[in-house]
């Protein structure tokens, strides 16, 4: 909705700094009461005062708000209300406008147990897993040997010195990019978040390492933060997490690709042992000899056993032996054959014998002749010629013209 015209200000018309600050205090206290939930970042208690002034912080984001309350109030829902305790409180922001600052005034604070810390951990914990982001089918396995190691930890901390010493004994050439940021408190989120960013951006970095030492659930609750486990969750290099002890399980070790118990296991699982590694090449290498020099022995005695056969060691038995077989196969046609020449041959003589006797010509032979007419006719009966027919006669050795006379 837009002002009246005689509302807005103009560079004619400008509006006192009173009238700004009057409608700036206007438009928030619209928002009236909330409960907000945050971590304390600092405590200010001045003696014989009754003001107690805290800095809200979010445990997610390098944010915070100023909060003023009763000292009663403080006592009466929070008395041992350290820094960097998560509290709940019932406020109502103030624009105060002899300072230009905004805060917000509590009538109610109730400081987070750690009962109620860990109820919210496995609510988030659920609402992740349901996500996807413990699935461990999308976890991915670092490299064998990482070129560069990414690594989050404090600083001077004793987890640091684990991961490099551990590291560098294994494998001396392994380089690391360190990036020390706060583990624990209001700003160990937004720092690590920053941290992970860095590194993965990092084309040199094969894999990064979130490590911290042990401490209670309240100092390690920055790791179960649900932006940094997003944060992890989201990096393409893979990430480790080493968070505290074996008994330690904050959030981001079932989002990291690898959990590792303590620093100096995650030193371990990244970063192969050197010695090891040539003790395990040596030991392929006698493997090997061996199978070669099995094999070169199993052949040659396979060789040999092949030249000892006596169609090696004597090969002219077999062409002999196939020598003879054919000579014999030899005189075995040659015979087949006379037989069924002398067999063929004799047939033949009986045939022509026979067909001998059975030829005219063996009756002319005998004496006898034939008489045939002029067109080859041969006469069998007298009444087939009249006289002066003209005849031929065919003897044994020739023929003879005649004529019928009567």
């Amino acid at each position: 909705m837009t002002q009246p015209e005689a509302a807005r200000s103009t560079s004619e018309e400008p509006w006192p700094v009173r009238v700004v600050s009057q409608k700036l205090s206007a438009w928030i206290a619209k928002l009236g009461w909330v409960w907000i939930d945050g971590q304390v970042a600092q405590i200010s208690r001045r003696p014989g005062a009754a003001t107690v002034f805290l800095t809200l912080r979010d445990p997610s984001a390098d944010l915070s708000l100023t909060v003023t309350t009763n000292r009663d109030v403080l006592d009466a829902g929070a008395p041992e209300l350290a820094e960097g305790a998560r509290v709940v409180l019932h406020a109502k922001p103030e624009f105060y406008a002899a300072r230009g600052t905004l805060s917000l005034r509590a009538d109610e604070i109730r400081q987070v147990g750690l009962g109620e810390l860990l109820a919210r951990l496995e609510k988030l914990k659920k609402l992740l897993a349901a996500e996807g982001l413990f699935d461990r089918a999308r976890k991915r396995r670092p490299p064998f040997l990482p070129t560069r190691i990414g690594l989050i930890t404090g600083r001077a901390s004793a987890a640091e010195r684990d991961v490099l010493t551990n590291a560098r004994r294994r494998w001396p050439a392994v380089e690391f990019r360190v990036i020390n940021v706060a583990v624990q408190g209001p700003g160990a989120v937004p720092q690590i978040v920053d941290a992970l960013k860095v590194l993965d951006n990092d084309e040199t970095v094969d894999v990064i390492i979130l490590a911290r030492g042990g401490g209670s659930v309240e100092d390690l609750l920055p790791f179960s933060d649900e932006a940094l486990c997003r944060a992890v969750f989201g990096c393409r290099t893979p990430v480790v997490s080493a968070i505290g002890h074996e008994t330690d399980a904050p959030l981001v070790d079932y989002v990291a690709d690898v959990r590792a118990s303590t620093p100096t296991d995650a030193a371990k699982r990244i970063v192969p042992d050197l010695a090891e590694e040539v003790r395990l090449i040596r030991l392929a290498r006698q493997r090997l000899d061996r199978a070669v020099t099995g094999l070169l022995d199993r052949e040659e005695h396979r060789i040999e056993a092949l030249r000892s056969r006596p169609v090696l060691a004597r090969p002219h038995v077999m062409l002999d032996q196939r020598a003879t077989d054919v000579a014999a196969l030899r005189d075995r046609a040659a015979r087949c054959l006379r037989h069924q020449l002398g067999a063929a041959n004799e047939e033949l003589r009986h045939t022509l014998a026979r067909l001998r006797a059975l030829s005219p010509a063996a009756t002319l032979q005998r004496g006898y002749a034939i008489v045939q007419r002029a067109d080859g006719h041969v006469l069998r009966a007298p009444a087939e010629v009249a006289a002066g027919d003209p005849l031929r006669v065919r003897l044994a050795d020739g023929e003879l013209a005649a004529t019928v006379d009567g």
